[in-house]
């Protein structure tokens, strides 16, 4: 059987005429709107809202109706130093969290990619503290740090360590005795993610560096941390930008307290909104903040791009 062909094609050919392109296919966008939908009405919506709420002078429990303000509540907030205090507390959270969270997961990771007994087990244990409600391990903590029968007195006090201490009720522990509940809630999530990124890295050369007679630290440093090093740059922006943006557990914690020792910004623009009715002035706060996460975002988006131009040789 002869195949069919185009007799207009040689011609065609020979003009230098273009195949005409298919045309978009609208009926792709009905896959997607299933999950577009819920993120416009429940995301974009409400941040749209948030930045035009920043504009006005919407306040609680007024009759008047609200106005446009223009900048007003911006120019108020950067005089406000309680917000910028709130805002330095809020990075050396954020920082405070998220470096010890990484070495620790890291750690832990490694060691639970090794050929341990019952390594499911041990597994299964670190990832606990994720599976809990933040408000749940806010609870919790705050009993191991009860001042009279807390866990944590009871050992000092065994141990002839002295009496114990009110640590969340400190000036001078507060936001220490936060970090460490930071630190040991959010470091399932980083352990898993960099346990993902050593099980996807070729055990061969690892054997090949270990018959050339590289030890334990030369391993990591030359196989193990290159092919980590994507995936422990991406979860610690991660991790940095949702402790920047940390509430509930400090909430259930401290509620900013004592002395607005750990008022986080979040905290802080909740106060005004829902505490003294200031929706408008908690807008800005707000507005703020996102600028500053879509910072971090675009610097670690940079980032990742000029390391993929590198790695594909592209000047």
């Amino acid at each position: 059987m002869t195949p069919v062909t185009d007799p207009k094609g040689p011609a065609r050919r020979a003009s230098g005429a273009k195949r005409p392109r298919p045309g978009p296919d609208h009926g792709a966008w009905f896959l997607v709107l299933p999950a577009l939908i819920p993120i416009l009405v429940l995301s974009v919506g409400p941040l749209l809202y948030g930045v035009l709420l920043a504009f006005t002078d919407a306040q609680s429990g007024r009759t008047e109706p609200t106005r446009w303000i223009g900048t007003l509540n911006f120019q108020d907030l950067m005089h406000d130093t309680l917000f910028w205090e709130s805002f330095r507390i809020g990075l050396v959270w954020a920082v405070g969290v998220t470096v010890p969270q990484f070495l620790l997961a890291l750690g832990l990771a490694l060691l639970l990619n090794q050929n341990l007994r019952l390594r499911w087990l041990a597994r299964a244990l670190a990832i606990v503290p994720w599976a809990m409600p933040e408000v749940v391990v806010g609870i919790m903590w705050r009993l191991v740090y009860n001042p009279d029968a807390g866990i944590l007195n009871e050992t000092l006090r065994d141990l002839g360590l002295g009496d114990g201490r009110d640590w969340l009720s400190g000036l001078a522990t507060a936001l220490p005795a936060v970090i460490v509940v930071g630190v040991w809630a959010g470091m399932p999530q980083t352990t898993v993610a960099l346990l993902a990124g050593l099980q996807n890295t070729p055990r061969e050369l690892h054997e090949a560096a270990a018959v050339d007679g590289a030890g334990a630290w030369r391993r990591f440093r030359t196989v193990t941390w290159p092919a980590l090093r994507p995936v422990a740059l991406a979860i610690t922006a991660l991790n940095l930008i949702w402790n920047l943006n940390a509430f509930a557990l400090v909430y259930v914690l401290t509620s900013g307290g004592p002395g607005g020792r750990t008022r986080l910004p979040m905290l802080f623009a909740y106060e005004e909104a829902f505490r003294y009715g200031q929706f408008g002035y908690a807008a800005a706060m707000g507005c703020v903040m996102v600028a500053v996460v879509s910072v971090l975002l675009a610097v670690f988006l940079a980032g990742r791009l000029r390391g993929g131009l590198k790695e594909g040789g592209v000047a």
